[in-house]
């Protein structure tokens, strides 16, 4: 009897194993192992403090980690950087752009840091620019667009040469209802059409329950819950309950967990006097 070789596995989009940050006497990211597969929409949320940020940044290479593996598609961020950035795109909370430039230089701009070919290039920069109902902007300089002008503009540059992973940090600050819808429908056709994985940090709850096919939930710089919407409802016995009632409820448990057993020391230290 012939048998058929399985398919090998996918490879992880992005491959995160024991991945740490440390500030002196401060762990802000503790041991995190996370894989995130090719086409996911996936969600990273967390309280202030959590240690999201911290890990997009190490995530994408802006931030060393003190220990710990970041592979983007198979590629090293340690030990092969420039590949592995070269995969990402990145739209952070707050648009930096340099405001003497237009639309259209800086995205020119943008598309020489990554090589594109010049063609290439004008017929993307075109395309994205209508898509974010900005070609009127085109000829216009940064310094008078709106702050939601602004981060189109960033997601457009970040889109433009075609990444293999979109990292973004808060996508709907700034936004107008309208660009906020616009910004959800992009993410899910980019990952249906293009096969892209969009890695999603947000303190927007609706966005992460009607976006995201799993979410990961930080806590004081460790995982403490991931899976999709059905499976967290099934962690804590809630069928049907909304993701912002499952967040809170998980992170509620983990600092009550954190306050006994630092009660537990103080009674243990006051016993011991």
């Amino acid at each position: 009897m012939t048998q058929i070789a399985a398919e090998p596995a996918p490879e992880p989009m992005v491959e995160i194993i024991d991945l740490r940050k440390v500030y002196g006497d401060f762990e802000a990211v503790k041991g995190l192992d996370l894989r995130v597969m090719p086409g996911e929409v996936f969600g990273f949320l967390g309280p202030n403090g959590a240690g999201k940020t911290t890990s997009l940044r190490m995530i994408t290479g802006l931030l060393k980690p003190s220990s710990g593996i970041v592979r983007i598609c198979g590629r090293s961020m340690i030990d092969d950087p420039v590949a592995a950035k070269s995969l990402i795109g990145f739209i952070p909370d707050r648009p930096y752009i340099y405001e003497k430039l237009t639309a259209v230089e800086f995205l020119r701009f943008v598309g020489g840091l990554h090589a594109m070919e010049r063609k290439r290039c004008a017929r993307r920069i075109e395309e994205l620019l209508s898509l974010f109902d900005l070609t009127r902007w085109g000829g216009s300089l940064i310094e008078n667009f709106s702050h939601g002008m602004k981060q189109r503009l960033v997601m457009a540059a970040a889109l433009l040469p075609g990444p293999r992973l979109l990292v973004v940090d808060e996508p709907r600050v700034g936004l107008d209802p309208q660009g906020a819808r616009l910004i959800k429908q992009i993410f899910r056709q980019v990952c249906s059409d293009a096969g892209m994985t969009v890695f999603l940090s947000t303190h927007s709850l609706d966005t992460a329950e009607e976006l995201c096919d799993r979410i990961a939930i930080m806590h004081h710089g460790e995982m403490v819950s991931l899976g999709t919407l059905a499976e967290l409802r099934q962690r804590v016995g809630q069928p049907g309950s909304r993701l912002e009632e499952i967040f809170l409820q998980i992170t509620s448990e983990e600092k009550a967990e954190e306050d006994s057993a630092m009660i537990r020391g103080i009674t243990h230290e006051a016993e011991g006097a």
